[in-house]
């Protein structure tokens, strides 16, 4: 009946070397052994669970299963409630004196472990944190400002985790185990979640999330932080409502999807947008907004659905916008076909170390389409379809900036022909951060004379200080 076991006998037995079993008695049963290998696969003994606490929490536990049982299932905050009432109960039963500070720290320890994410609950409500990285059950980390910190939080056991990772993952229909190992997911607020267990992570298993901020990001906020330039800002904000499309390019952690939602915030509010992403993540406040979402294949290795098949769907729901979260693979050919078919001011996001190396990646991508098309065809589709590629990077602070912005004007020969129109300038180091801006290289795009065909305009200031009507 307890669904949440803090210990169980073959636990320690787990962690064992294969000969620690006598040779006069005979095996048990063999199990599938998780690998120890990695320094966090041993407790630390400062950090070893309180006994009293896990009693505590079992305790508390069980009176919950079965007032359930009797009274059937009520709202999270009834449970919430119940909780501290009966952690209250056992402390005054048990006769252990303790401070309110302690006693309230028990019960927010209760609530987590029965009704959260266990140790994850105080770093997920931590806004000043933006990665959790957790490598196996005594060793979690954390990512502030860019930089990596490790944390005194730990959990239990191996066990611990993967209850952890089976509460994250179960109200979404997915699951992980032995047969599927890895697994993508996201948390109620849109925080990206990863896991991989043994045997494929020898550290134990391995969860990463990709926290959002609670109120998402404005093209103020990023100018704010250094990220853009007020100029920049004005420059995208005419590219979305001109109905150009958009490339995102970056490496990971650079902000990519942050971006993303910035530059749909300026999506008018009387168009319909479909969102098509692996893990929705994306954090769109228009009212007209339809989400999809991939689907891995079921245990039976059935039931796949892809971004692909996503997107070739969205066609048919009569979209203004087609919003991809990322492309990886053969989506690239459809997306490409769709902004070259009417379906201006798409956007989307790749991995690329520059936009000239987008420019390659994306080639690569329609490739793993299947489509025998010729080298020329598709520099062809991507030159006409794509208008403006924004490269972010994170700098070796940890800041994260645009850094490039490029327009892409046609083909020259054989070659998709750039045109850079905002770079980054870095200046230096200062106490450990980076000293630059991002200015215009003063070139005026091409792309202006369709935003003045519908009645958008740029003040001059935009593309710095170069002489009217000369490129």
């Amino acid at each position: 009946m307890n669904r949440f076991r803090f210990s169980r006998s073959g636990a320690s037995n787990a962690h064992q070397a294969p000969n620690a079993t006598p040779v006069d008695e005979p095996r048990p049963p063999i199990e599938p052994v998780r690998p120890v290998v990695a320094r966090s696969s041993v407790p630390p003994t400062a950090h070893d669970a309180d006994r009293d606490e896990r009693d505590l929490i079992e305790v508390v536990q069980s009176k919950l299963i079965d007032e359930t049982d009797t009274s059937g299932r009520r709202e999270p905050e009834y449970y919430a409630r119940r909780i501290a009432e009966l952690v209250t109960e056992h402390l005054d039963r048990s006769g252990r004196v303790v401070s309110e500070r302690e006693r309230m720290r028990l019960i927010r320890l209760a609530q987590s472990e029965l009704l959260g994410l266990g140790p994850l609950e105080p770093l997920l409500a931590d806004d000043t944190i933006s990665e959790i990285m957790v490598n196996g059950p005594y060793q979690i980390w954390v990512e502030r400002n860019g930089k990596l910190q490790e944390t005194d939080a730990r959990f239990i056991d191996e066990d611990h985790v993967r209850r952890i990772i089976d509460r994250i993952i179960s109200p979404l229909g997915r699951r992980c185990d032995e047969t599927t190992p890895m697994v993508d997911a996201r948390l109620p607020d849109g925080s990206r979640v990863n896991a991989i267990i043994p045997p494929l992570a020898l550290n134990g298993s391995t969860i990463t999330i990709r926290k959002f901020s609670r109120v998402p990001l404005t093209a103020a906020d990023l100018v704010a932080r250094g990220a853009a330039s007020p100029e920049l800002m004005e420059l995208l904000r005419a590219c979305v409502l001109g109905r150009l499309n958009c490339i995102i390019s970056g490496g990971t952690g650079t902000g990519k999807t942050t971006m993303l939602n910035v530059l749909s915030s300026f999506i008018p509010d009387d168009e319909r947008i479909i969102t098509i992403e692996n893990a929705a993540e994306l954090q769109l406040q228009q009212r007209h907004v339809v989400t999809l979402e991939s689907r891995p294949a079921n245990i039976e290795g059935r039931g796949e659905v892809t971004l692909r098949d996503l997107v070739v769907n969205a066609l048919r729901m009569r979209p203004d916008r087609i919003i991809v979260g990322e492309c990886r693979a053969g989506e690239a050919l459809d997306m490409l076909q769709a902004m070259n078919t009417g379906h201006d001011g798409s956007m989307t996001t790749l991995h690329a170390n520059s936009p000239r190396d987008a420019l390659r990646r994306m080639e690569t991508m329609v490739m793993m389409a299947g489509m025998d098309l010729p080298l020329r065809a598709i520099r062809e589709q991507i030159a006409s379809a794509i208008h403006v590629i924004i490269q972010l990077e994170r700098l070796q602070d940890g800041s994260r900036k645009i850094v490039q912005v490029c327009e892409v004007t046609g083909m020259e020969n054989d070659v998709v022909s750039l045109s850079d129109l905002f770079v980054f300038q870095q200046q230096g180091v200062r106490d450990g951060r980076v000293v630059g801006r991002i200015v215009p290289t003063g070139i005026r795009p091409r792309f202006l004379e369709k935003l003045q065909q519908m009645n958008i305009t740029l003040s001059p200031q935009v593309f710095g200080n170069v002489i009217p009507g000369v490129r």
